[in-house]
Formats: structure tokens, C-alpha cells, sequence
């Protein structure tokens, strides 16, 4: 990475204990979903996963990792999470909440921790790639190294977009 190369606090923690990472670029590309996202970088899109951040009817907040080709099942995350329900938080409070804007939320750096769950199907790729914490940066990071940096647990929390399979 070059110096003049913007430094997000998902990359800046990342540096800063030494995880090996690699950041993929897509400024300019007009890439706004996963799914284009995916598709900009050649990427498998059951290997790139967004970052979603939910409120359970508790009050707690909850951060779900989902592959971008997925949705997030509301009934299993709320399961998970121990909770009666869970909906997505407001896109207005993501930025207070975590640090992060929408489209650019990285699971890694955010101002507080959340419980965080991924989605099982992580556990079968040798690499996931994440948001890197701006749009047009994404991080690209083996699940066992990502454990090094947040503490998350692996669980089944997707379904396939519009009875897709």
C-alpha cells in the first residue's frame, strides 16, 4: 500500500497487529451493491460479504456478516443474537454508532464492538473479503486471521435472495 493511500480504522488495526491482509481497490468503478461490487473485482460473490448492523428488540445492537449474493434471515439473526427480534438500524445512525457510512462498514475498527456473527459459508472460503471502512475499499482477509482482530462466531444467518438457490 502506498503511503498516500487513504488509511481507514479497519486497515489501521489490521497494520497495527500485524495481520496479513490485502486491500482491493474499486474507487471510480460506479460499484454501489455487493453483487457489483463482487463483479467490478472478478470476485466470487459468495466469497465477498457485507457488513450489517442490526437493534434487537433489547435495545443491543448486533453486527451480521453475510455473503453479498445472500440476505440476512431476521428470524435466524434474532435467534442467534438471543433476541425476540431484530430489525436494521436506521442508515442515519450508522455513522454515529459505528464510524462507518453506509456502503463502506467494516466489521473491523468500529468505534465500539458489537457481537458479531458471520455466516457459516465463511468457514469454506480460504479468504473473505470485507468492507476496508470507505467505499471503494475492500479487504480481503482468512477467516482465521480476521478472528485475531474481532471476536465473532460462526453461524447459519442467510437465505438465498428471492428464492434463489
Amino acid at each position: 500500500m502506498k503511503k498516500s493511500e487513504i488509511k481507514t480504522n479497519a486497515i489501521r488495526l489490521l497494520e497495527q497487529k500485524k495481520i496479513p491482509f490485502s486491500i482491493h481497490h474499486y474507487v471510480d468503478s460506479g460499484a454501489v451493491s455487493g453483487m457489483e461490487v463482487a463483479e467490478v473485482l472478478g470476485e466470487n460473490p459468495e466469497a465477498v460479504f457485507k457488513t450489517l448492523v442490526t437493534v434487537g428488540k433489547s435495545g443491543e445492537h448486533y453486527v451480521f456478516v453475510v455473503p453479498v449474493n445472500k440476505e440476512l434471515n431476521l428470524k435466524k439473526a434474532a435467534n442467534v443474537a438471543g433476541e425476540k427480534s431484530v430489525s436494521m438500524i436506521k442508515s442515519k445512525e450508522l455513522l454515529p454508532l459505528t464510524g462507518y457510512i453506509h456502503g463502506g462498514c467494516s466489521p473491523i475498527g468500529m468505534k465500539k464492538f458489537f457481537k458479531t456473527f458471520i455466516d457459516r459459508s465463511a468457514e469454506k472460503q480460504q479468504t473473505i473479503m470485507v468492507s476496508g471502512g470507505k467505499i471503494g475499499y475492500q479487504i480481503e482477509i482468512a477467516p482465521e486471521e480476521l478472528a485475531k482482530v474481532i471476536r465473532f462466531t460462526l453461524e447459519d444467518i442467510s437465505e438465498a435472495v428471492n428464492g434463489e438457490i
